[in-house]
Parts: structure tokens; C-alpha cells; sequence
């Protein structure tokens, strides 16, 4: 590993740091960039998280794509665990904490609100962050592109029905949009450049890819780094004004994740999924479509609502927890080994 990688978690932290207290020394900087979103998907944090993905996608091996349905076995464990698992799981433990553990500190109107965002978290599976956990891991890049592909695809028809269900709602509205805007940049368009640059590169010499994407990979890391501080700059306010809310939040969406991959990862052991596709496997079903779920909360409870506020409370959360299962994924790459 280079010197990046192997502090990725000091940079991170580092990185929230600068984020919080650049939001509150420049404020109006932040805002600015805030503003620059199109359906709500920011697009300076789109052009972070497409230095982070695009290494990823030169490594996907297309002639070897096709091979992927000759292990099903991983896909269906991404599927069971995104859609069957970890909406109702997600919703369960909101009711739980803040219905009745957390209700002494927490009005009833307020603890709705909190559970209905924790809900979209649940309802929305990774789509872009997944390639940046699945390369830290080492996973396989063309089994990757399938999972989360079939993820957006079942995302499509499967968002909103579950939502309304879970919401105890009939008309939730999904913004499409967002959805479709989302899936372009994050997906589409780097994967094209990545298939482009492969080419150009294959038509060189063999060992092109692989020189290329070593000299990428730290601004891969780069990419992540800035992509934490604008999350964390454009949230400053509030991070410093709720902490106690914050904290209280944070708990049960730290358990979802640890909880959803204990199970992920059991499952994948279970059914002997080789390493480099049940990394990427547990990191997906753990892993939340926050742009999605922070955009829904927003059109249905309002910008200063406290379902927004849980979505954002999961952008916050979600990078420290996730570079800790990365971890823990490669410490138990001999479980899978033989």
C-alpha cells in the first residue's frame, strides 16, 4: 500500500476537520458551491466522486463481463441484502431507538421525522462510493459494475413502492431526475471514459493499464478527501448547533451498517464467494445512496426537516464507518482464501 492508502483514515479525519472548520470561517464559499446543483446532485461533489470512480472503471475487463453470470451466487447475495434485509432492518431500528430508547429526548413529531429519513437511507443502495470501497479492498472491478448495475436497475421500479410502504404513505414522490442524473455521473460517463482510456492504453502495451492506474490512485484518494470536506464544510452549522442530535441519530445508523455487514459477511462465507467478490458484496448492502435519499427527504418533508437532517446525519457517518469495514474486510481475506 502506498503512503495514501495506508493513512486514508488520517486523511479522512483530518479532512472532516478542515471541512467543519472551513464551514464556519467561510460560510458563503460553501454556499456558493452548494448552489451549483443540478436536480439536486451537486455537481462539484459529482466531479470529486468522478476522480474517485474513473481508476476503477479503466480496471473493468469488458471480455470478462460476461463471465460474471457464471457466479450468481454473489448477486444474489447483493440483492437479498439490499432489498429484502436492510429497508425493513433500517426501519425497525428506528422505531426501536427513537420511539422508546431515545423518546425521553426526543419529541414524538421529531422522532417521526428521524425515522422516515432513515428509511430513505435504507430504501436507496449504493451506486458510486461502492467502486472506491471495492477498489480498497481489492474486489473484483467487473463483477463491481454488474452489482451496482443491477442495483440502479432495480432501483428504478423498487424505490418508491418500498418507501411508500415502509412511510406508511401512498404518494411518495421519487425525483427522477435525481435518480437519472445521479446514474449518469457517477456511472455513465466514467465508465465510458474508463472503457476509452482502457483501449487507448491496451493499444500501447499490456502493462499500460496497470502503470496508469497506479500513477491515478492517489488522486483517487485525493478525490474522496475533498469530496469528505465539502460534505462536511456545507454541514458545518448544523453539526456544531445539534450535536446531541446528531449523536443521537448516528447511533442506530452505526448499528444498521456494522449490523448489515456482520450478515453480508456470514452470508458471503457461507456460500463460499471467493474474497475479491464478497468485499465488494458486504460493502454495497452497507454502503447508502445518500444523494438519493438526502434529495426524497427534502421534496417530501422540506429542507430544514428532521428526515433531512437524518439523511445528511448518514453522508456523516457513512465514511469513517465504511473505511473501518474496509478494514476489517481485508483482515478476513483468509477466511475466504482455498
Amino acid at each position: 500500500m502506498g503512503l495514501f492508502e495506508r493513512y486514508l483514515s488520517v486523511w479522512v479525519g483530518l479532512g472532516m476537520l478542515a471541512g467543519v472548520g472551513l464551514g464556519l470561517l467561510v460560510p458563503g464559499a460553501f454556499q456558493a458551491i452548494a448552489a451549483l446543483e443540478v436536480a439536486h446532485v451537486n455537481l462539484v461533489v459529482a466531479v470529486f466522486i468522478w476522480v474517485m470512480i474513473y481508476p476503477m472503471m479503466i480496471q473493468i475487463d469488458w471480455s470478462a463481463v460476461k463471465d460474471v453470470g457464471k457466479k450468481p451466487r454473489g448477486l444474489l447475495l447483493t440483492l437479498v441484502v439490499n432489498w429484502l434485509i436492510k429497508p425493513f432492518t433500517m426501519a425497525a431500528l428506528g422505531v426501536l431507538f427513537f420511539q422508546y430508547l431515545f423518546s425521553p429526548w426526543v419529541d414524538p413529531q421529531s422522532a417521526s421525522e428521524y425515522i422516515a429519513g432513515m428509511i430513505l437511507l435504507g430504501v436507496a443502495p449504493c451506486t458510486a462510493m461502492v467502486f472506491v470501497w471495492s477498489q480498497l479492498v481489492k474486489g473484483d472491478a467487473n463483477y463491481t459494475l454488474v452489482q451496482v448495475s443491477i442495483n440502479d436497475l432495480i432501483m428504478v421500479v423498487a424505490f418508491a413502492p418500498i418507501a411508500a410502504f415502509l412511510l406508511g404513505v401512498t404518494n411518495v414522490t421519487v425525483p427522477w431526475e435525481t435518480l437519472v442524473l445521479s446514474t449518469v455521473l457517477y456511472v455513465v460517463l466514467p465508465l465510458a471514459a474508463g472503457m476509452a482510456t482502457r483501449h487507448m492504453l491496451q493499444r500501447r502495451s499490456g502493462q499500460s493499464v496497470a502503470d496508469f492506474v497506479a500513477w491515478l490512485k492517489p488522486w483517487s484518494i485525493v478525490g474522496l478527501i475533498a469530496t469528505v470536506v465539502l460534505l462536511f464544510g456545507f454541514q458545518a452549522g448544523t453539526i456544531v448547533d445539534k450535536p446531541l442530535v446528531i449523536a443521537l441519530i448516528a447511533v442506530p445508523l452505526i448499528v444498521q451498517s456494522y449490523g448489515i455487514f456482520a450478515i453480508a459477511l456470514v452470508a458471503a462465507r457461507w456460500l463460499k464467494l471467493p474474497h475479491n467478490v464478497a468485499g465488494p458484496a458486504c460493502l454495497i448492502g452497507t454502503s447508502n445512496f445518500f444523494e438519493l435519499a438526502v434529495a426524497v427527504a427534502i421534496s417530501l418533508f422540506g429542507l430544514n426537516s428532521g428526515a433531512a437532517l437524518a439523511t445528511v446525519v448518514g453522508v456523516l457517518v457513512e465514511v469513517p464507518v465504511m473505511l473501518s469495514l474496509v478494514a476489517l474486510v481485508n483482515r478476513t481475506r483468509h477466511w475466504f482464501e482455498g
